[in-house]
């Protein structure tokens, strides 16, 4: 397989840093969080340890996964192209992978949809924009 060795600073940039928004929605008392510190057994101080860790560490991660979805998208794409890689990509292996986790971990479904798909939805969207920013 032959990666594109051209990057695409700006759709991995952009792709690193919607997934806080997206985030901050999903995870927001208007959306998910009752439910999902629910299904977890958070109280509201099981978060206000160390935020750099969390974000910090998070940030990383994304970037990596940015630039991964990138290569794999190429630097000759659409964002329709984008979207649909980026949805294969969410729902392929990151909700398959967790859940064969969450079926081990016995952990609730209620807990897998949420957090299963706010990545799918999340790299759908990484991956329009990195689809969208590629001929740039």
């Amino acid at each position: 397989m032959e990666f594109n060795t051209d990057l695409n600073y700006i759709g991995i940039i952009a792709a690193t840093i919607v997934p806080f928004v997206i985030g901050g929605a999903w995870y927001s008392p208007i959306l998910f969080a009752k439910p999902w510190m629910r299904e977890n057994g958070f109280t509201e101080d099981d978060h206000q340890g160390n935020l750099l860790r969390m974000f910090g560490g998070s940030a990383i991660m994304l970037l990596i996964a940015a630039y991964v979805l990138s290569l794999v998208i190429g630097d000759d794409s659409s964002i329709v192209e984008g979207l649909r890689i980026g949805l294969a990509v969410g729902a392929a292996f990151v909700a398959a992978a967790f859940a064969v986790t969450y079926l081990f971990e016995k952990k609730s479904p209620t807990l897998f949809v949420i957090n299963a798909g706010y990545h799918v939805v999340t790299f759908t969207v990484m991956g329009a924009i990195i689809g969208a920013t590629s001929t740039l």
